[in-house]
This record gives C-alpha cells, sequence and structure tokens, in this order.
C-alpha cells in the first residue's frame, strides 16, 4: 500500500513537471539595451514550446519613458504575416521568426527609448501567453546650447548669464567658464536637467570678457558663448568730469597768478620809467634857467 502510494506521487511529480517543460516559455536574454541615435539595434526575445508553430502569435509593444502607461504597438506576427506600426514602416522588422521572436530597430531615434514588452502565444497550449520586458535607451549627444544673458552691464550691476540645451542622452552636463582674457571657472545654478545660470554681481570693467558654456555626455561636447562687456555708470562719469573740472580751475588760478605776476612786474617798470622822466624834466629846467641868471647877474 505504501510503496502504491509512493508510485502514485511519483507518477504526478512527473506528469507535472512535464507540463511545465511543455509550457511556453519566455527567456529575454537582455533586460537593458543601449544603442547611439542613428544606429540599429536588436532587440532580443526567445521563447520554448512543444506545440506546433502553426498558430503563433508575437506582439512587441513600446511604453515611452515618459509615458509609460499608454504603450503602443510595434509590431506583430499572426497567421504568418509581420505587421509593423505605421509610424515605424521600414524601421522595424522581425529577425528569425518563426523560430525566435527578436526583432531589429533601424536608424534609431530618441523617441524610440522606452520599455518594451514581448508577449509570445501558442495555440491550442492553455497557459497564459509568456510575456517578457527589456528597457531600450537611445543615446545622443548634447544639442547646441543656447546662451543668453541679462541684467546691468554698468558698473556695480548685476547680470545673469543663462544656458540651455534641447537634448542630450545621458543627461549633459552644463558648465560656464570665462575663457578670455584669463580663463576661470565659474560657479553653476542647475535650472532643471537642462539648464543652468552664473549670477555675477557688483560688475566691473574686470568682468568684461568672452564667456562659454559647454554641455557634455559621453557622446561629445558643445559649446556656446556670450561676449560681456561693462560700461562705466553715470556717477563713475559724474566723478571724472569733477576732476577734469578741478584741474582746469587750478590751472585758471595758476594762470591768473601768473598774469598778476605779470601785470605787476610791468606796472613796476612803468613807475621807474615815469620817475626817471621827472627827473630828466627837472634837470632840463635848471640848465634852460641858467643862462637867464647868468644875463642878470652880468648886468
Amino acid at each position: 500500500m505504501a510503496t502504491s502510494g509512493r508510485w502514485m506521487l511519483w507518477t504526478l511529480c512527473v506528469c507535472f513537471t512535464a507540463w511545465e517543460n511543455d509550457a511556453l516559455r519566455i527567456n529575454m536574454r537582455e533586460s537593458f539595451v543601449e544603442v547611439v541615435r542613428g544606429d540599429y539595434v536588436i532587440l532580443p526575445c526567445s521563447f520554448f514550446t512543444s506545440t506546433r508553430l502553426s498558430r503563433l502569435n508575437i506582439i512587441w509593444t513600446m511604453a515611452p519613458f515618459s509615458s509609460p502607461d499608454t504603450p503602443m504597438q510595434v509590431i506583430v506576427y499572426d497567421h504568418g504575416q509581420a505587421v509593423e506600426d505605421p509610424s515605424l514602416t521600414g524601421r522595424v522588422a522581425f529577425r528569425g521568426i518563426p523560430s525566435s521572436a527578436d526583432i531589429i530597430l533601424n536608424d534609431t531615434r530618441v523617441s524610440d527609448g522606452g520599455i518594451y514588452h514581448c508577449m509570445v502565444n501558442n495555440p491550442p497550449e492553455t497557459a497564459d501567453p509568456g510575456i517578457g520586458e527589456l528597457v531600450l535607451s537611445v543615446l545622443a549627444p548634447p544639442s547646441l546650447p543656447a546662451c543668453q544673458w541679462d541684467g546691468d552691464i554698468d558698473t556695480g550691476g548685476s547680470v545673469r548669464l543663462s544656458c540651455s540645451v534641447a537634448e542630450g542622452i545621458p543627461t549633459p552636463e552644463i558648465h560656464w567658464d570665462k575663457v578670455n582674457p584669463e580663463e576661470i571657472s565659474l560657479p553653476i545654478n542647475m535650472e532643471g536637467d537642462l539648464s543652468g545660470s552664473v549670477q555675477i554681481v557688483n560688475v566691473s570693467s574686470q568682468t568684461s570678457g568672452l564667456y562659454r558654456c559647454s554641455a557634455s555626455n559621453v557622446l561629445g561636447t558643445e559649446h556656446c558663448y556670450v561676449n560681456l562687456s561693462i560700461y562705466a555708470t553715470p556717477e563713475s562719469s559724474s566723478g571724472i568730469l569733477q576732476a577734469v573740472l578741478l584741474t582746469l580751475s587750478m590751472s585758471l588760478v595758476l594762470l591768473a597768478l601768473l598774469v598778476l605776476v605779470l601785470w605787476l612786474q610791468h606796472t613796476g617798470q612803468n613807475g621807474k620809467w615815469r620817475e626817471r622822466k621827472g627827473e630828466d624834466e627837472r634837470c632840463y629846467n635848471e640848465i634852460r634857467y641858467t643862462p637867464s641868471l647868468m644875463k642878470r647877474s652880468f648886468v
């Protein structure tokens, strides 16, 4: 009796194992796949079944990273025919059908990145369809960043330099540097994943120069530039004007003193000349009246 019970239990185990071996199984050889934008990529999906493939059905779907709850159909194999989504016509195809559910995706785009599901069903198997999942990441170099500035470029003002990039996978790193007349790395404030800015306060003539924004990832680096010129404020101009006026005033004072000295010197010379002339006239009068006196003495 005990022997008979063990025999029945062994038989059930063998049958259950055989049923599991006969059930459809999916094998996703990769769970994460990367490709550079523009290249082709193979998305692997292997399956195992003991049933004939006369009614094989394969469906590939993709859910974008931006909206994982709204998957779209990529390609379908049913009744011996493959039908791709119209938006992917000419870019997607099965590879190795019907023995493999692998697909190939050509001319990849950033929008192709997302979560892919491979679902295989092979009636008359009664097991649930096998479903496999993988993630496709389409790498892209940074796009050309856009640079701009705003603020007060008068001395003592504040200027903000901003830089943004439209795309890049992995997410580009953004850096700001002053490259001319001297190279200086600047601290940056990130404003989201794809933009960053630099705030420069109390600007002066030394702030003027060429500034560069760099967006970099593993596929490359792109740059944009801002040429910043700082102008003197009206207050500074007024100070310079005051200094010029003070210099002119001092010059005028010195000139007036010089004129006064020359005038005094000239006045002194005129006085001496008049004094000498008076003496000459007195001498002349004395000589003129002398003969008459002599005449009177002779008479």
